[in-house]
């Protein structure tokens, strides 16, 4: 199975354009809202160059929040230290969580879960991680359920690698039951006409992590 060499492409991962339209957590904002306890730990796993982060701590800067990010490459947390400050910033991998029991509050990730090597033992480690009561969210594409997205149209090999990389939305499900997780399974669906000339960006820009290994 070919890998995404995130080193490659930490310099120019912010500037696509597409990739600057993350808004406000809906859901962290419901978690926020519905705790009592403070302060709360927050940990976006796979934190990237902290996109998601950048949107999140200016919305919830008068709430007692301890911001965590943690992510695999040197590079990518690099940029996030540039990008984004109050945040704890660790190296390291998702199956291996450098955190005590029963840490964390609620923990996201975005679109990193395919790249997890071993992630029936991300899902254990993020359970062992989080308090009880607390929220892990897994946000990510289906790609099971998208066989005329664009980027299968243009790359049709692409589509075998990502097999080897996701899982089926009913296979983590199942095992994030397994985990004693309580699960709830959340998908939308967008169809629509894009004009080629829109989607150049991407493919130029490479950073698109299937379209890294061509």
């Amino acid at each position: 199975m070919n890998k995404t060499n995130y080193a490659n492409i930490a310099d120019r991962y912010d500037k696509n354009k597409y990739r600057n339209q993350i808004s406000l957590d809906m859901d962290l904002l419901e978690f926020i809202n519905s705790v009592q306890r403070r302060p709360v730990n927050i940990l976006d796993l796979a934190c990237g160059t902290g996109l998601y982060l950048n949107i999140q701590i200016p919305y919830f800067k008068n709430e007692a929040i301890n911001w965590y990010g943690l992510d695999a490459s040197p590079e990518m947390v690099d940029k996030m230290r540039r990008n984004v400050s109050g945040v704890d910033l660790k190296i390291g991998v998702a199956e291996d969580l450098a955190y005590e029991s029963d840490f964390f509050d609620f923990i996201c990730t975005n679109y990193a879960f395919h790249h997890f090597e071993d992630k029936g033992k991300v899902i254990k480690e993020a359970h062992r991680v989080l308090k009880p009561g607390g929220i892990f969210k897994i946000y990510n594409i289906s790609i099971y359920d998208m066989q005329d997205w664009w980027i299968y149209q243009i790359f049709p090999t692409a589509n075998d690698e990502d097999r080897k990389r996701f899982w089926k939305k009913e296979m983590i499900f199942q095992e994030l039951a397994q985990s004693r997780f309580d699960v709830v399974l959340k998908m939308n669906y967008k169809r629509e006409v894009v004009k080629l000339a829109k989607l150049m960006d991407y493919v130029y820009n490479r950073d698109i992590s299937i379209l890294t290994i061509y």
